[in-house]
C-alpha cells in the first residue's frame, strides 16, 4: 500500500494538486497514524477524490469516465456478467469487435485486469472512475442482491408465474393474491425503491420490444433496470387492481389511487393509465406529505423576499398569484403558505382538483366536473360558510376567476394558481379569459412566478469556477467572483452521483401598487408592466437565480436551464 501512495504522491505533486512540502507532512502524520497519506490528504479535503483519479489515469495513459453522465446499453452491461462485476468491481462502457472497454477504480490491479481478459474471452481496454462512480453503477446497472428487481427475482416472478399456469401475456383477473406471492414483491419493490430514491413520479411505459421503467428524481428522468416485457400485462393488470381502476377496460384513460407502507410510513400515490399503441403506460404521482411542512426558507426564499412573501399572506383580503408550467412546485408554495397562516382564528377553505393532500385544519373541497360540482360551482357553495382564506387549486376559466375576484372583494384572502411564464404576463392572461381590467387591478395583490432548480448535495459540494460561456449567460462578471461562493456537487452516494441533491425555487415577485394598478387599468402591453415592475425592484426569475449561484446554493448550469429565455 505504502508504494502505490508513493507512485500516486509523486503523481498528485506533478500533476499540481499538490505540492512536495504539504506531502512530505501527510506521509509523517500517516505513518504515525498507520493510514495511507494518500487518504489523509482526501480526508483532509486537501485533494479531492477525481483527482486521485485522475492521476491513476495519467499513469497508465487511459481515459477517466464519469459513469453517472453515461447511458450504457443493456447489450453492453450483459457482456461482463453480475457475478463478475461485482467480485472485481467493474462496469463495462462499450463494446467494439473482441474487445471490451471496462471503467475500474485502480489500473494497477494487474490481477483483475489478467482476471477479467481471461473470463471475458475478450482484449480489455481501461477506463478509470472513481470508486464511488463504480459503486454507484454497480446498484443502477446489476442491483444487489436484496433488490426484488434483480434480474433474479424477475426470473423467480415468471417461473413461479408460469408453474401457477399463468398466462404471462394476459391481465390478472382481480382474483385474490397471496401478499407474499412474488408479482406482489415486484411492483411493491418497485414503488419502495421509487421512494427510497426520493422520486417524484413513476412512469412505467410499454415499448414495441421491452417494458421501460423511469423515476423523475429531482425533476429529472433517470431510466432503471426495467421488468422483461413478458411481465408487462400482470404487473399493469396489479397496479390498476391495487388504485380502484376497471382491469377489463382498456381503451380508455383512468386514473386512480393507491396507499402503501414504505417501512413505518405511509404513503399516497396517484396514479393514472393511459392507453398506448404497445399497452397501457402507467403513471404514478408519489404524493410526499413531509413537503408541506416546508417552512418558507426551505422553499428557497432569500431573507428580503421572505420578507415581502409573508407580509403579502398576512393581509386580510385580495388575491395573491402563484405562476408557472406544471411542475413548477406550485402547489407546494400554497399548501406551504397556508401553513404558515393556519391559525384557530381563522377558517381555510380549499377547492381543488385533485385534493392531493389532507392538511390537518383545514377544509378541503374536491371538484367533481363529471356530476357537475366545477370549481366555479364549489366557490359559490363555500363563501357561504363564511371563510377567512380560500384556496383554489387554479383559475381555469372567466366563471372561476370572477367569483374568486368578487371573494378578495368582499374581505377574503385568496390563493391561487394560473399557467403562465412571468409574473407580469398573469394580468394579460385574467384579461383575455374576460376580466375586466378593473377588477383585476383592484383585487390583486401580488403575483408570484416560480421555476424549480436543483439544489447542490451537501455532502460532495466543492469550489467552482463557472465557464466563460457560463458567466456570459447569466451576466456575471469577474469582479462579481470576488465575493461569490459558486459551488458544484462533485458526486457521491448521498446523491446518487449526480451532485445535486433536493430542488428549491427561483422567484419573481411582483408586489402591485397603485401606479401597477393604473396600469392594468390602462390595458397597457405586458413590457410597460414588466418595465414598472423593475423599476420598484422586482427580481427577474434569473436574477434571483443568479443570487442563489453567487451564495452557493444551485450551479449556473441549473439556472441556464430553467430561465431559459428569460431577459435580465
Amino acid at each position: 500500500m505504502a508504494e502505490k501512495d508513493d507512485y500516486l504522491l509523486d503523481l498528485l505533486v506533478d500533476l499540481g494538486f499538490t505540492n512536495a512540502e504539504v506531502v512530505a507532512r501527510a506521509r509523517e502524520e500517516a505513518h504515525a497514524a498507520g493510514v495511507g497519506a494518500v487518504d489523509l490528504l482526501v480526508a483532509n479535503k486537501v485533494i479531492r477524490p477525481e483527482d486521485v483519479t485522475q492521476a491513476k489515469a495519467a499513469q497508465f495513459g487511459a481515459e477517466v469516465v464519469h459513469l453517472a453522465s453515461l447511458k450504457i446499453e443493456d447489450e453492453v452491461i450483459s457482456m461482463v456478467p453480475r457475478d463478475i462485476a461485482k467480485k472485481y468491481r467493474v462496469i463495462p462502457v462499450f463494446k467494439t469487435e473482441g474487445k471490451v472497454a471496462v471503467a475500474i477504480a485502480d489500473p494497477s490491479d494487474l490481477n483483475t485486469i489478467d482476471s477479467l481478459t481471461h473470463l471475458l474471452n475478450a482484449e480489455i481496454e481501461l477506463r478509470v472512475a472513481s470508486e464511488p462512480d463504480i459503486e454507484a453503477a454497480l446498484a443502477k446497472y446489476y442491483g444487489s442482491d436484496k433488490k426484488a428487481m434483480d434480474q433474479g427475482i424477475f426470473k423467480d416472478v415468471i417461473q413461479e408465474l408460469t408453474e401457477e399456469n399463468v398466462e404471462i401475456g394476459n391481465a390478472d383477473d382481480g382474483g385474490e393474491v397471496e401478499s407474499d406471492a412474488p408479482l406482489i414483491r415486484l411492483v411493491n419493490q418497485i414503488i419502495v425503491d421509487a421512494f427510497k430514491l426520493r422520486a417524484s413520479d413513476i412512469h412505467l411505459e410499454p415499448l414495441e420490444k421491452r417494458f421501460r421503467l423511469r423515476y423523475r428524481i429531482d425533476g429529472m428522468l433517470q431510466e432503471m433496470k426495467s421488468p422483461p416485457k413478458r411481465l408487462q400485462a400482470p404487473i399493469i393488470a396489479r397496479l390498476k387492481i391495487q388504485a380502484g381502476m376497471v382491469i377489463s377496460e382498456h381503451r380508455v384513460p383512468q386514473d386512480g389511487r393507491i396507499q402503501s407502507k414504505v417501512g413505518t410510513k405511509l404513503i399516497d400515490l396517484r396514479v393514472s393509465c393511459l392507453p398506448t399503441n404497445h399497452g397501457e403506460s402507467i403513471v404514478m404521482r408519489i404524493l410526499d406529505k413531509e413537503g408541506l411542512r416546508l417552512g418558507l426558507p426551505e422553499l428557497g426564499f432569500l431573507t428580503d423576499d421572505q420578507q415581502t412573501f409573508e407580509r403579502i399572506i398576512g393581509l386580510p383580503d385580495g388575491i395573491l398569484l402563484v405562476t408557472g408550467p406544471t411542475g413548477s412546485g406550485k402547489t407546494t408554495t400554497l399548501y406551504s403558505c397556508l401553513n404558515f397562516i393556519n391559525r384557530p382564528d381563522r377558517k381555510i377553505i380549499t377547492v381543488e382538483d385533485p385534493v392531493e393532500y389532507v392538511l390537518s385544519g383545514i377544509n378541503q373541497v374536491q371538484v367533481n366536473d363529471i356530476i357537475g360540482f366545477t370549481f366555479a360551482a364549489a366557490l359559490r357553495s363555500i363563501l357561504r360558510q363564511a371563510p377567512n382564506i380560500v384556496m383554489i387549486g387554479e383559475i381555469r376559466d372567466l366563471s372561476t376567476a370572477s367569483i374568486a375576484i368578487n371573494a378578495s372583494l368582499t374581505g377574503h384572502l385568496v390563493f391561487s394558481t394560473l399557467h403562465t411564464n412571468d409574473a407580469p404576463s398573469a394580468v394579460t392572461r385574467l384579461v383575455d379569459i374576460g376580466v375586466k381590467p378593473f377588477l383585476v387591478a383592484s383585487s390583486t395583490r401580488c403575483i408570484m412566478a416560480q421555476r424549480l432548480v436543483r439544489r447542490i448535495c451537501k455532502k460532495c459540494t466543492a469550489p467552482y469556477q463557472p465557464t466563460e460561456a457560463e458567466m456570459a449567460a447569466l451576466g456575471i462578471k469577474h469582479e462579481d467572483l470576488k465575493n461569490a461562493n459558486i459551488q458544484k456537487g462533485l458526486g457521491c452516494q448521498n446523491c446518487n452521483n449526480s451532485g445535486t441533491r433536493g430542488r428549491f425555487g427561483i422567484f419573481e415577485i411582483f408586489v402591485i401598487d397603485d401606479e401597477s394598478r393604473k396600469l392594468i387599468y390602462d390595458q397597457v402591453p405586458t413590457n410597460v408592466l414588466r418595465a414598472r415592475a423593475r423599476e420598484m425592484g422586482m427580481r427577474t426569475l434569473r436574477e434571483d437565480g443568479i443570487r442563489k449561484v453567487l451564495a452557493g446554493l444551485t450551479t449556473p448550469e441549473e439556472v441556464i436551464r430553467a430561465t431559459v429565455g428569460d431577459e435580465i
